[in-house]
């Protein structure tokens, strides 16, 4: 894959999570809530996406492959999240979408 697309996917996968994380942030709050997850977990859940969006945006390969694996496999539970509380699958969306980049930034 072009080097450069891969970086502008980096970006937009970086910027996606600062703005419904930091931005967008009573809307996490809420879905938490509507989950029943504790706070706590949806703060580290915050803290967690924030720093492994920063590290896809590294050249070390170590780094990127652990932001990348961070955010993979939150995505995943993300979706089993979707899946216990019966959502339509269009909410499922944006964390299969981060999911399968993800793991493109992972092999590449």
């Amino acid at each position: 894959m072009d080097a450069g697309l891969l970086q502008v996917l980096k970006i937009v996968v970086s910027s996606s999570i600062f703005f419904v994380w930091v931005v967008r942030y009573q809307n996490i709050v809420e879905e938490f809530k509507f989950f029943g997850y504790p706070n706590w977990l949806r703060d580290l859940v915050g803290i967690l996406k924030l720093s492994f969006a920063v590290m896809i945006l590294t050249e070390n390969t170590f780094v990127l492959k652990v932001g990348s694996a961070g955010i993979a496999s939150l995505m995943v539970c993300a979706i089993f999240t979707h899946i216990k509380c019966s959502n339509p699958v269009q909410k499922m969306i944006p964390s299969f979408s981060l999911l399968c980049l993800s793991i493109l930034f992972f092999i590449c």
